[in-house]
C-alpha cells in the first residue's frame, strides 16, 4: 500500500463515524493475541467511548485507507514531574491486520509525535508487550527505547495492580 493514502485525523467523539470506527478498532485490538486475546465485553463496549469522553487529556488518533479505518492510536495527556512539562502517553495503538507492515503505525506514531511537539511536550510514552517483536521493531524504528532514568537504577518497567 502506498502510505500518501493513509489519512491520518484526530477523531471527534462527537461524530458517529469515528465512535464506531474507535470502538471497532478497539475491540479487533483487544482480541488480538497481542491485546488481551479476547473481545471486549457488551458492557465494556457500551462504557468504551462515554469513559474516552469523560478523560480530559484523551488523544485518538484514527488512519484512514479512504473510508475505511485500518488503525487507531488512543493516547492520554500526562506530566512529567522531572521535566516540568507535559507528555503523551500512547496507551493503545493497533492496526488491521491486513494493513500491517504497509506503514500505517509508523504514519500514527508520526502524527502522535507531531501532536506532541506542538503540544510541547517533553517525550511520547508506551507500553508493549515483551514478546510483541513487530511493534517492538516498529517502535524501536521510530526511535523509542527502554526508559532509563539513572543509569545505576536500570531500566523502567511498567506495572500493574488491578483494583476490582
Amino acid at each position: 500500500m502506498d502510505p500518501s493514502r493513509i489519512a491520518i485525523v484526530e477523531a471527534d467523539l462527537e461524530r458517529d463515524a469515528h465512535r464506531r470506527a474507535v470502538t471497532e478498532l478497539v475491540d479487533a485490538y483487544a482480541a488480538d493475541p497481542m491485546g488481551r486475546g479476547a473481545p471486549l465485553s457488551e458492557d465494556v463496549l457500551r462504557r468504551l467511548v462515554p469513559g474516552l469522553r469523560e478523560q480530559p487529556g484523551t488523544l485518538i488518533l484514527l488512519a484512514y485507507n479512504q473510508d475505511r479505518p485500518i488503525g487507531i492510536a488512543v493516547c492520554f495527556r500526562g506530566f512529567s514531574t522531572f521535566a516540568a512539562r507535559p507528555l503523551i502517553n500512547i496507551h493503545d495503538l493497533a492496526v488491521v491486520p491486513e494493513f500491517r507492515g504497509c506503514g500505517v503505525g509508523k504514519s500514527l506514531l508520526q502524527a502522535v509525535e507531531a501532536k506532541a511537539r506542538e503540544s510541547g511536550c517533553c517525550k511520547v510514552t508506551l507500553e508493549v508487550q515483551e514478546r510483541n517483536h513487530r511493534a517492538r521493531r516498529a517502535y524501536e524504528s521510530a526511535g523509542f527505547a527502554q526508559a532509563v532514568h539513572a543509569q545505576e537504577a536500570g531500566g523502567a518497567l511498567f506495572m500493574s495492580k488491578p483494583v476490582e
